[in-house]
């Protein structure tokens, strides 16, 4: 679910890898069950409204570019994986508002420099795997003065663990490739921004999510929905020892961060300027 132009991103060979892992399962299930109300609150500290330019990079189903388009905001929304900008130009119709879909690779955005009054990306961008190609382009995109805004997991909340519980079981990344919960992390996102942007703020939130009576309801439902994981247990399907291993070890994850009815995942919002 992700999206300049250089030799990594041209090559096609990982874009094609990356495009093919956000179609495993069912991405527009986890959009729609977990993660909606992440949009609002994006669009919110992102102070959009009537005839903004926005660019939602790496849109996914369009959990962020819906409620911006229906602040009357003009939205282009782009995504690397087709299957979901078809999905999020169904769910844009039904709900009624306007956004211009397009198949994009956050690494090469196919936009021209300043064209952007505010960039946005939930939970995406940050899946992109080189992550200071991707911040080039966001920054690159935006007008002077125009506005950043991300959400995403953080290294050390509930789904930085999960890359972590999966990474032993899962085949190491190709060269330069980053660990995407480390754009959750403050002096990382400062870092790849640089001082190309100002009044930066970054705040750590959590998103409750409700939907999962255990660790094993969790893992069974990432397991059959979402790309990475997914991708991890088709790496050790051969080896039913390592299944069963990575089977308790989400499973305990999921029981870790359990409290009552309600498992807290955090997210670090970041908002700035571009100068």
């Amino acid at each position: 679910m992700d999206h300049g132009t250089s030799a990594v991103t041209t090559g096609g060979e990982l874009e094609a890898k990356h495009r093919a892992l956000w179609a495993l399962g069912d991405y527009a299930a986890i959009a729609a069950d977990i993660v909606r109300p992440l949009g609002p609150v994006l669009v919110e500290a992102s102070d959009i409204g009537p005839g903004d330019r926005v660019l939602d990079v790496a849109a996914g189903t369009g959990n962020v570019a819906i409620p911006a388009a229906a602040t009357g905001a003009r939205v282009t929304a782009s995504d690397l994986c087709p299957e979901l900008v078809e999905q999020g130009r169904r769910l844009g119709a039904e709900a009624g508002v306007a956004v211009d879909w397009a198949e994009a690779n956050a690494e090469a955005l196919p936009y021209r420099d300043d064209s952007f009054d505010v960039v946005l990306s939930c939970i995406g961008v940050m899946f992109a795997p080189h992550h200071q190609q991707a911040a080039d382009e966001l920054v690159r995109v935006i007008r002077p003065g125009g506005r950043i805004g991300l959400i995403s997991w953080t290294p050390t909340g509930f789904i930085g663990q999960l890359f972590s519980t999966m990474k032993p079981y899962a085949p190491a990344p190709p060269p330069g490739v980053s660990p995407p919960p480390l754009w959750g992390d403050e002096e990382y996102v400062r870092t790849l921004l640089g001082d190309r942007v100002g009044d930066l703020s970054c705040e750590r939130r959590e998103l409750d999510v409700e939907i999962f009576g255990d660790g094993a309801a969790f893992r069974d439902y990432f397991k059959a929905n979402y790309g990475p994981t997914i991708s991890a247990y088709r790496a050790i399907a051969a080896d039913a020892e390592r299944v069963a291993a990575l089977d308790a070890d989400i499973a305990a994850l999921g029981d870790r961060y359990l409290n009552g009815s309600s498992m807290p995942w955090e997210y670090l919002l970041t908002v700035a300027n571009k100068r």
